[in-house]
């Protein structure tokens, strides 16, 4: 336990003592060392973290800072590394359109509720509320042209690529072939 007295002793006779003698940048740096004090502690309790919970050094914290991020085509087969365990980049297609939902690598990634999505075009799946993996057009076939949704599906994946769009970064487009 912190003994007050000594404390507290100390700042009466800082006091009490006449202004000339104590200069006047104490009380300032007295503050300024005890909110440095409280941060040090702060960050031994609470070290900085990946997303995953792992505690980073230094070299670890430069890396997390985000990549450029270049407009590309993708095609499925392309687009398929990029499932959060392959490529740390968490990609999703819908609508054509490819979406980085790394920042949603929860629901998105590894693990996570959409993970059948990560790398994929999510657009029949969304549209019919399905997670399952018969929703997904294999790779080796050709992209789904969506022709046979009805107009309920069509509005929930018109709903879904708003807010995709509104909540992710725009990264590209998914495409046939290059």
């Amino acid at each position: 336990m912190v003994d007050l007295t000594i404390i507290q002793k100390y700042y009466s006779r800082i006091s009490s003592s006449p202004s000339s003698e104590t200069p006047h940048y104490i009380p300032y740096l007295n503050v300024f060392l005890a909110f440095l004090s409280v941060y040090l502690v702060y960050r031994i309790i609470f070290p900085p973290t990946s997303p995953n919970g792992q505690v980073l050094n230094a070299q670890q914290q430069a890396k997390q800072k985000p990549q450029p991020v270049v407009y590309t085509k993708f095609t499925p087969t392309t687009l398929q590394p990029f499932n959060g365990i392959v490529e740390e980049r968490v990609l999703m297609a819908v609508k054509g359109k490819v979406y980085d939902v790394s920042a949603g690598r929860s629901f998105y990634g590894p693990g996570g509720p959409y993970s059948n999505f990560a790398g994929r075009d999510a657009s029949r799946g969304l549209a019919k509320g399905s997670f399952d993996e018969e929703m997904l057009t294999p790779i080796d076939e050709p992209m789904d042209a969506l022709g046979d949704l009805n107009a309920d599906e069509t509005q929930a994946l018109n709903d879904w690529e708003q807010h995709f769009a509104g909540k992710y970064l725009l990264c590209g487009e998914l495409v046939e072939q290059l």
